[in-house]
């Protein structure tokens, strides 16, 4: 059982320049503990969490001396009794692609959440701050947990918010690689089709095309191997929208192996499980480097073994 939740009052917190730039729902993750993530997104919603006396979406990113107010809160008191286990950290340990003192570039594996929250007791993000509890470790932007690949983490606040003006402007480009259950009706397509959140009852997130209220989202695929009923292919976000390139391969007839939310059946050889999107490269310019960065997950092993098992397309 957990101990009785603590009842706290009203709270006003003025936005010092160190955290300019964050967005307001991660600054409350990180602020208000023992709150799960589902109902801080839904204080959010009902106006009851305010920046200068104004209703805020969960993207609004704060600026220096916004006042913040947070409303009087149960909490459940946070627990330290599961941290990540050893053989987990050692993994994510392993999986660091680059690191400076700036930066951290991690290739994630599927099945790694890159936050706790929603029943999980921690992510990527907790783990790495748990192996560097002296650092100020910050997620600058969010892979689905089943997606492997590039994932960036800030380790210096001037870099957390370069980077999110490059995403705020798209210039961070994004390109992954999909396995797609049926095939490109051309080498090369660009999906544009707006995109709109879907909130269930039951809580969970889907996101669908909508031409009338969606916002505006363009993917452009390019297929680079066709198998007799799945293509791989290589999908650039030109856009920054949740579920892009899995509710734009479903928009096309060619949802994403493994994707069952979107309609993507399983494997076609038995007995392999997983949501087939790997998070290739990831490239920006940042003024604080001088330069050009460029980071690329390697090909997932398992893929290379799955994909010579399947058998290739007839040739038309």
């Amino acid at each position: 059982m957990e101990p009785s939740s603590i009842c706290h009052r009203v709270e006003y917190l003025q936005i010092p320049d160190a955290i300019q730039g964050q967005r307001i729902d991660n600054f409350l993750i990180t602020q208000i503990k023992g709150v799960p993530r589902s109902h801080i997104y839904r204080l959010l919603r009902r106006g009851e969490v305010r920046v200068n006396k104004r209703r805020v979406k969960p993207s609004y990113r704060l600026q220096a001396g916004d006042q913040v107010r947070i409303p009087p809160l149960r909490t459940a008191p946070v627990s330290t009794s599961a941290p990540a286990q050893r053989g987990s950290l050692a993994i994510l340990a392993r999986a660091i692609l680059f690191e400076d003192d700036r930066l951290i570039v991690l290739n994630k594996p599927a099945g790694f959440a890159v936050h706790g929250g929603s029943g999980i007791r921690w992510g990527v993000i907790e783990a790495l701050r748990q192996l560097r509890p002296r650092e100020d470790l910050e997620l600058v932007h969010r892979l689905d947990r089943e997606t492997s690949g590039c994932l960036l983490i800030a380790k210096k606040r001037s870099v957390l918010r370069e980077l999110h003006r490059a995403m705020r402007g798209n210039h961070l480009q994004k390109r992954y690689l999909a396995l797609l259950q049926g095939t490109l009706p051309d080498a090369q397509v660009l999906v544009d089709a707006p995109l709109r959140k879907n909130h269930l009852r039951s809580g969970e997130r889907l996101v669908c095309v909508d031409f009338q209220r969606g916002r505006p989202a363009r993917t452009r695929f390019r297929q680079l191997q066709a198998f007799e009923t799945t293509a791989l292919v290589e999908a650039e976000l030109l856009t920054g929208r949740t579920h892009q390139i899995r509710v734009h391969a479903a928009h096309l007839g060619a949802p994403i192996v493994g994707d069952e939310k979107y309609g993507g059946g399983a494997f076609p050889l038995p007995g392999k499980k997983r949501l087939f999107l790997h998070a290739r490269s990831l490239q920006c310019f940042l003024p604080s480097y001088g330069k050009s960065l460029r980071f690329q997950a390697p090909f997932p092993r398992e893929w290379e073994i799955l994909l010579q098992q399947l058998p290739q397309a007839t040739p038309r």
